[in-house]
């Protein structure tokens, strides 16, 4: 359901005063265009959400009609900070309209992909669990002495103290509110109130305090976001609801991925090195991922909890059975909004949202045993992953939160196809290589490579045992003779060198790519 964004209103509806409780705002509602001209070309912007869930939709969609109607194109740009990505109805038709000259930290719009990739949009790729905490540093603003120009926030309810309460991500919004000059208040009375949902821990300069989270459900912080009454420069009314970002389908390859995870649950349960409702799981976002949870959901595991980045739909049958108990995260994924609206009373004691600095942080993840789960571009037979730049120079979307995830979780597992098709192959491109041409997560870091093929426990191996398992495991069949000769030929030119613990040739490590 998708209202017009034209429809608002100078004075304050009923609904929007039944959710703003802090009279003083309510004298700075206003319309959604008269919020247009608080806009400068070259402004630094940050905008709240996390995955196309809690960014602003009203302001950014009449500021991109605004650029249409006037052929602005290009003419009036933002340096953009949001928490990840955000939507195709507000960002990328931004950056088609060559409004973003700079966007930082994670991505997933085909226009901003296509800008930045050809050079035209500036873009730097960080951890999701530092990128806010450097942002309120004034590590991204050093030109102007730190903090951004404008902050647009969706809220979902305003309380007497004129704190914030946020609605499906919390993201980095707690920092942008902070350092803003100026807050822009979108209050979207089209879906509840997320109030008592969130668990806000306010941003510091070091050295801060430990996060005192030891399990899943673990509150240390406060429902809403404070922010000073002074910078609230307009409140505006939304009733913008967008569909979320859909995710394929499991195929056979994932479900087979899945199935390899499972059965390894299994024997580490069977072993003695996990729980029988194992540890708090993490999880990306895709098809694969998707696969893990419904796999879950069918095998002999429960009370389950989830200590992530996003909940994802999948995980929703998982609360209805009672197989998971308890989720925490920094936002929602969902393809439909409506089954989780409908039943919001159900669902909204059984998850938290926090600030992406805490949901991705290395102290907790690693203090709860989190499992991660994450799918990278490509693997290497040594151990390494890649999960942002295709042959080392093309961006995806970006790092996002799993190198904390992947470094610091009790098992750090990725999982991918053991190759991808292409138009010219039906086999397609191997996703096991002999070096990876960009390199987010290191051997060090990770313990299980998982393809449809089957499941490679790296724990405790050298670097050469790791390669033949990996290959052995996991390398599609069309690929593993390649693969083997490569280490073979690479062991005898370095090893009787005494240079070959981790044996390369490095004339020769990307011919699979070339």
């Amino acid at each position: 359901m998708l209202a017009s964004s034209r429809r608002f209103f100078s004075s304050a509806s009923g609904a929007l005063k039944a959710r703003c409780h802090y009279a003083p705002y309510l004298e700075r509602v206003c319309d959604v265009e008269d919020t247009i001209k608080l806009f400068k070309d070259g402004m630094s912007v940050g905008w709240s959400g996390f995955t196309p869930v809690g960014d602003p939709k009203a302001v950014p969609v009449a500021l991109a009609e605004y650029v249409e109607k006037n052929n602005l194109q290009g003419k009036l740009s933002f340096d953009m900070f949001i928490g990840a990505s955000s939507g195709a109805k507000n960002e990328d038709r931004w950056a088609k309209n060559g409004m973003i000259r700079r966007r930082y930290p994670y991505q997933n719009g085909a226009n901003l992909r296509k800008g930045l990739n050809s050079g035209k949009i500036q873009f730097a790729d960080k951890h999701l669990s530092q990128f806010p905490q450097d942002l309120y540093w004034g590590f991204y603003t050093k030109q102007r002495g730190g903090g951004i120009d404008i902050a647009v926030i969706e809220a979902t309810e305003i309380l007497s103290d004129g704190s914030v309460v946020l609605s499906g991500a919390v993201g980095s919004a707690t920092e942008m509110m902070q350092i803003a000059d100026k807050v822009i208040i979108e209050l979207n009375t089209a879906i509840p109130s997320f109030k008592g949902v969130h668990d806000i821990v306010m941003p510091c300069k070091p050295p801060g305090q430990p996060f005192m989270i030891t399990s899943v459900d673990s509150r240390i912080g406060r429902i809403s976001v404070p922010v000073d009454p002074k910078k609230v420069v307009a409140v505006v009314e939304s009733k913008l609801i967008f569909p979320g970002r859909k995710v394929a389908a499991a195929d056979d390859t994932a479900r087979k991925i899945a199935g390899h995870i499972v059965d390894f649950f299994q024997s580490e349960v069977k072993a003695g090195r996990l729980p029988e409702n194992l540890y708090p799981l993490q999880s990306g976002v895709g098809n694969i991922a998707n696969a893990v949870v419904d796999g879950l959901n069918d095998a002999p595991f429960g009370d389950l909890t989830v200590y992530t980045e996003v909940l994802q739909e999948a995980m929703l049958p998982m609360f209805q059975t009672g197989k998971l108990r308890f989720g925490s995260a920094t936002s929602l994924t969902l393809t439909n909004w409506e089954p989780f609206y409908n039943n919001f009373d159900f669902y909204k004691d059984k998850i938290v949202l926090r600030p992406q600095c805490v949901s991705n942080s290395a102290e907790v993840i690693r203090r709860l045993g989190v499992i991660a789960m994450n799918t990278p571009v490509e693997c290497d037979i040594y151990g390494h992953a890649n999960s942002s730049l295709v042959n080392g120079s093309r961006l995806v979307n970006g790092l996002g939160g799993s190198g904390y995830f992947e470094r610091n979780g009790y098992l750090s597992i990725m999982h991918c196809p053991s190759a991808r098709k292409s138009k010219t192959d039906p086999t397609g491109i191997s996703c096991i290589v002999p070096m990876c041409t960009h390199t987010d997560h290191t051997e060090h870091d990770l313990d299980v490579i998982v393809t449809e093929q089957g499941l490679a426990d790296m724990r405790g191996l050298a670097p050469v045992e790791r390669a033949r398992l990996v290959i052995q495991k996991c390398a599609h069949p069309s690929y593993r003779d390649q693969l083997t000769e490569y280490l073979e030929m690479s062991i005898k030119a370095t090893q009787p060198k005494a240079a070959g613990h981790e044996p390369h040739i490095l004339a020769k490590a990307f011919k699979m790519h070339t």
